[in-house]
């Protein structure tokens, strides 16, 4: 597999950030040449999930090249058609909605608007409290639209947070293995 070159792009979900990075991993594992993207608020944020530089360090080391954190960084995948993929894991609720109406302000979106425009997949693994309110209509938006694919995902704790919903990050191989094919996982719900 190590002609796979993917984008993998973190948000500022950072309960879900484990999770992201383990999964990232396993595809360095796997062969999967990997070129790690972070928004702002997940390169400049300390929280008790650990430290921004412990996460990049952790990133960088396991991909084998420094994170891209700029918008300058980030526009030439695009025209050098780095990626065959671009992985969205987090994926946030303000990710979303910034992909859903074209908005390319950080890293990441900027990266997603930079190589869709090479018509390749991005893959998105949603981590957000109000999948199931506001943010619903931009996944249901992202849905319709060619070339945007999705981690199965799950109510994470339904009776506390009935709107929130997490990628089942478990799938994210076989939903990037789908997602190469031009096909949507399934089942998108769990």
């Amino acid at each position: 597999m190590s002609e796979i070159k993917a984008g993998f792009a973190f948000c500022g979900s950072f309960c879900t950030l484990q999770q992201a990075v383990q999964q990232m991993e396993s595809l360095v594992k796997r062969g999967v040449e990997i070129y790690p993207i972070m928004s702002a608020a997940a390169a400049e944020t300390d929280t008790r999930f650990g430290t921004a530089q412990e996460w990049i360090e952790r990133i960088e080391s396991a991909a084998g090249r420094p994170v891209i954190r700029t918008i300058t960084q980030a526009e030439p995948i695009g025209p050098q058609r780095l990626l065959d993929i671009l992985i969205i894991a987090p994926c946030t609720g303000n990710t979303l909605a910034k992909l859903a109406n074209g908005i390319a302000d950080t890293p990441v979106t900027l990266a997603a608007k930079a190589h869709l425009r090479n018509e390749r997949p991005v893959l998105l693994a949603v981590s957000t409290n109000d999948a199931l309110a506001a943010a619903g209509q931009n996944i249901g938006a992202l849905l319709n639209r060619k070339q945007f694919y999705f981690v199965p995902m799950r109510q994470d704790a339904p009776q506390a947070k009935p709107r929130s919903v997490v990628a089942d990050f478990s799938r994210l191989f076989d939903a990037m293995q789908a997602a190469l094919r031009g096909e949507q996982l399934q089942p998108l719900l769990l």
